[in-house]
């Protein structure tokens, strides 16, 4: 944002964004500058508003530099030096997932910046940012923080390289990084800094990683494998994944300790969760609640449509698929606001000039977990080596939706609002725990328009353990108790599941079974979600070692289980084709996927089939046989057939009879038209 675009009313209400800013508002030098890879949307669904609002209300001055440009080097001099220091993130999302598809393909918007304009941040925009800063300033303080720093923490599986990286630490200018949603670690590190602390000395923050060569002084930790003894063995990258994944627990976590060669990444156990009050305390802070003026002549910020009149009740989630990084991010433990909080927000809502009655979301990670998964996480934290739904639910699970149901019902009180959908995701493995049908018929009758999106992911049982996911017989008998329900409301609303292609332990048998599950319920997905391995999850693991780190025996790396991994692209494009086996555009691939899977039978004329033969030819026994069958119906079809064109050629003729007797008619009524018009004229000149 330039100077020469500053003045548009109500920029008041937001941090400073230029120089002139932060003059008229009597700031001389900041405290911090918060770089940032989004525009700037200050609005507490976005990471960096609620960082800065909180520091703010610390005393602390923070000026917003929103999408600098990394191509220079004074971009980051907008403000001058920083008392404290810079702060980083990539933004809402990870740039690297931000700019390419599944397949590697350039995007072509960019949700989070003005107008929806691709190419406003760079590829790995923590490291780049982090690096031009430091190559300006030399000695002030780098913290870098949000979710692609906090997954890139330790050495990390990177898809788009396909390589093994170093923690962001060691290929960046950055001193700490603030890992997880960062709101203790950020206080404390501001904290530590105006204290007159150096930041190397900042090496006992829960939350936080740091880079060091003297390790003398860590208490209490784990040894993880060296970078270069995972590069030249991924099997030990797995079982240091798996160690860290065991680790991520604010209560009973470790410090761990990653070596590079002389140099070593410290990574201190994470931040304790926050407290109901402290997340009240967080959403009450004064946002805009909105984008920037400045971006008013761009269209404003694709992303902000989606979240404005939404209202995040929870984070956390004790669901933990193993394609999901909200384990490392956000962790298992759920933090909830208040009632009264969440109801204070939705008033807020109402008063919007744009709003129409319908408030487009509450929840959060998972909409249904409203407390923490049992009473003993609080203070012990949760178990290393058990889930809490995976593979079977835990006997100490505590199911409850009446917190969430009340909720539900006191939003939909409130004047103003006409409905209030609920589009976060529903877990219907914990639903169906629930004995109590009030959650489900609120929801039904109340909270869906029209339809509900659950995710089983798959139908394969091997498949489903890989991701962690119930069994498929948990889905199918949700699926029917949802039925029930919307018969028992008067309701008629469809149950749409979200699916996965090509992920690990999936192979091509596997994706047949998918198509025909699909075919049974008559669904056609309209858009198919392949794998996408992104850092810091155990499924981006499995991808690219092959071996499922939770089958770890002790130290023995060789006794993890090997896993199959669909990498070729044609492949995984095979995989796709069958969940849009109807598609004729990609019925080649569908072909082609059901010979490699020798699964011939699905190639026919039948009601299991799902595609039919190319050029006639069926080359499965049992498709022979159907075909010989349709040969034999179409002989007798022709038979019958020959017979209808003697009738038709007999009807033709004597049709044709039946023609030339209407001429001969014509002929004679126009003879005698011609003698009456005779007769008049000869009338008409007294002529007898």
């Amino acid at each position: 944002m330039g100077e020469a675009m500053q003045r548009q009313p109500g920029r008041e209400r937001f941090l400073p964004v230029t120089r002139r800013d932060m003059e008229e508002r009597g700031i001389l030098q900041p405290d911090f500058v918060y770089v940032i890879g989004d525009a700037y949307v200050d609005h507490p669904s976005f990471g960096p508003a609620l960082l800065s609002r909180l520091l703010e209300r610390y005393g602390f001055h923070v000026c917003i530099l929103a999408q600098p440009d990394w191509r220079k080097p004074d971009s980051v001099t907008r403000f001058g030096e920083p008392r404290l220091g810079f702060l980083v993130s990539a933004g809402n999302m990870d740039s690297m997932v931000n700019h390419y598809s599944v397949s590697k393909k350039r995007r072509k918007t960019d949700a989070y910046s003005p107008g929806g304009v691709m190419g406003l941040r760079p590829d790995r925009a923590a490291m780049v940012y982090c690096n031009l800063i430091r190559s300006v300033y030399k000695k002030t303080p780098i913290i870098a923080g949000g979710i692609e720093a906090s997954l890139r923490r330790m050495a990390h599986y990177d898809y788009w390289s396909d390589s093994l990286r170093r923690s962001l630490l060691m290929d960046c200018g950055a001193d700490l990084i603030s890992y997880g949603m960062g709101e203790h670690s950020i206080v404390e590190i501001a904290q530590a800094l105006d204290a007159g602390l150096s930041v190397q000395d900042l090496t006992f923050i829960a939350g936080t990683c740091y880079r060091t060569k003297d390790i003398s002084g860590v208490r209490d930790c784990v040894m993880l494998p060296a970078y270069e003894q995972m590069r030249e063995n991924r099997l030990y990258y797995a079982a240091s994944f798996y160690e860290q994944y065991r680790n991520t627990d604010p209560f009973n976590a470790k410090t761990l300790i990653e070596p590079y060669g002389s140099v070593f990444v410290v990574q201190n156990p994470p931040a304790k969760p926050l407290t109901q009050q402290e997340m009240d305390d967080l959403y009450a802070l004064p946002y805009a609640r909105t984008w920037h003026p400045d971006y008013d002549k761009e269209g404003g910020i694709p992303a902000f449509s989606e979240v404005k009149f939404s209202i995040t009740s929870n984070r956390g989630c004790f669901g933990a698929c193993n394609f999901c990084a909200l384990n490392f991010h956000q962790g298992r433990i759920i933090q909830a606001r208040s009632d009264e909080s969440i109801l204070e927000e939705a008033k807020l809502l109402t008063r919007d000039p744009e709003f129409k009655g319908y408030i487009h979301d509450v929840g959060g990670p998972t909409a249904n977990f409203h407390q923490p998964s049992c009473k003993k996480q609080l203070k012990s934290g949760t178990c290393k080596d058990r889930q809490c739904l995976f593979p079977r639910p835990c006997p100490n699970l505590v199911v409850d939706h009446s917190g969430y149901t009340g909720l539900l019902q006191k939003l939909r009180a409130l004047d103003g609002v006409k409905k209030v959908f609920v589009r976060s995701g529903v877990r219907f493995d914990y639903v169906m725990l629930d004995e109590d049908d009030s959650f489900l018929q609120e929801l039904v009758r109340y909270h869906i328009s029209g339809q509900l999106k659950v995710a089983p992911e798959h139908v394969s049982e091997s498949v489903l353990r890989m991701l962690g996911k119930p069994p498929h017989s948990v889905y199918t008998a949700f699926a029917r108790r949802y039925n029930q329900m919307n018969q028992s409301c008067g309701m008629d609303q469809y149950l749409v599941p979200y699916l996965i292609s090509s992920h690990p332990g999936c192979t091509m048998k596997d994706a047949v079974q998918l198509a025909e599950y699909l075919r049974d319920i008559h669904h056609q997905p309209e858009q198919v979600q392949d794998f996408y391995p992104t850092p810091s999850t155990l499924s981006a693991v499995m991808y690219y070692t092959g071996v499922d780190p939770r089958t770890l025996q002790g130290q023995d790396i060789g006794s993890m289980k090997k896993v199959y991994v669909p990498k070729d692209p044609h492949e995984k494009a095979m995989q796709r084709a069958l969940m849009q086996f109807r598609n004729p555009k990609l019925r080649p691939l569908v072909e082609e996927a059901l010979r490699s899977a020798h699964r011939e039978d699905l190639i026919g004329y039948g009601p299991k089939c799902l595609i039919r033969p190319s050029g006639g030819q069926n080359t499965s026994a049992a498709g022979r046989r159907e075909s010989a069958a349709g040969r034999k119906d179409r002989k007798k079809g022709y038979r019958e057939s020959a017979g209808g064109r003697e009738d038709r050629t007999t009807g033709r003729k004597d049709r044709t009879a039946g023609r030339e007797d209407r001429t001969t008619g014509r002929k004679d009524r126009t003879a005698g038209h011609k003698e009456r018009e005779a007769a008049w004229k000869r009338r008409k000149r007294n002529i007898p």
